[in-house]
This record gives C-alpha cells, sequence and structure tokens, in this order.
C-alpha cells in the first residue's frame, strides 16, 4: 500500500506585508489573505520566529535533546537567511502545521490566486515524504 504523506503549504511575502503578518497571524491587514485563511480555520507562523522559539526551547530544555539546535541557530543568526525567513510563513490549518492532500489543494489555490498581489510573491507546498525534502544536517 502506497504512504499518504502530509502536505504544508508555506507563503513569501513582501517585507512590509510580513511585518503586519508577524503582528497579526491571522492576516487582517490583507482582506483576500485573512478571508482564505478564515474559511479554512488557518493562521500563518513566521519561519523566522518559528526558529527562534525552537533556539529559545533548545536553550531552556538543554540542545542535546533538539538534532537540529545548531544549524537552526546559525541561520537565525546568519543576516541573508534571517532576511529570507522574515518573509516565509508557514500555513497551520486547526491549529496544525501538516495536513491531508483534500485541504492543501483547495488552500494552495485559493493562495496562488493571490500570489503577485499585494504583497503575496508565491506559493509553495512541501510534502513529509524524506525522499523529497531536505534532511536534517548530519552533526
Amino acid at each position: 500500500m502506497k504512504p499518504t504523506w502530509q502536505l504544508q503549504l508555506r507563503i513569501t511575502v513582501s517585507p512590509e506585508l510580513a511585518n503586519d503578518l508577524r503582528t497579526d497571524p491571522a492576516g487582517a491587514s490583507h482582506a483576500a489573505l485573512r478571508n482564505v485563511l478564515g474559511k479554512h480555520n488557518a493562521t500563518l507562523k513566521c519561519q523566522f520566529d518559528a526558529f527562534a522559539d525552537y533556539v529559545r526551547d533548545a536553550e531552556k530544555q538543554g540542545p542535546e535533546n533538539y538534532p537540529l539546535y545548531q544549524w537552526t541557530r546559525q541561520t537565525i543568526e546568519n543576516p541573508e537567511k534571517k532576511a529570507k525567513y522574515l518573509q516565509s510563513f508557514t500555513v497551520y490549518v486547526g491549529g496544525d502545521e501538516i495536513y491531508g492532500k483534500e485541504i492543501a489543494d483547495v488552500m494552495e489555490a485559493e493562495l496562488m490566486a493571490l500570489a503577485g498581489d499585494d504583497g503575496i510573491k508565491s506559493v509553495a507546498r512541501f510534502d513529509t515524504n524524506p525522499a523529497t525534502n531536505p534532511q536534517p544536517p548530519r552533526r
């Protein structure tokens, strides 16, 4: 039986929209985006903020229990990568960062229709299949 992979959507936005979305992950500053997110019980999380949270948790709990600690710390400390990840947002549906194909397909189409509109630059889709995604760096 073929495995069923979960999916995740991410959007890349302008620096101006990123600033708004970091303070309001429901997207109130962008009506069309807010409507798409609301219709699917979805919110956004800035990838830079997610990385910073991971590093903070690792430093509280002990980095030895966080296999991506060093890579993540180096990423958020690198000015070029920081700028990139400040504009990248993960779409959470019902609080989950990965979800089924049905919801991902619908949301991806709706978000793609917004690309190029008021600061939304692109939409990307990722799956949980390790063969199609980068794997954690070796220690």
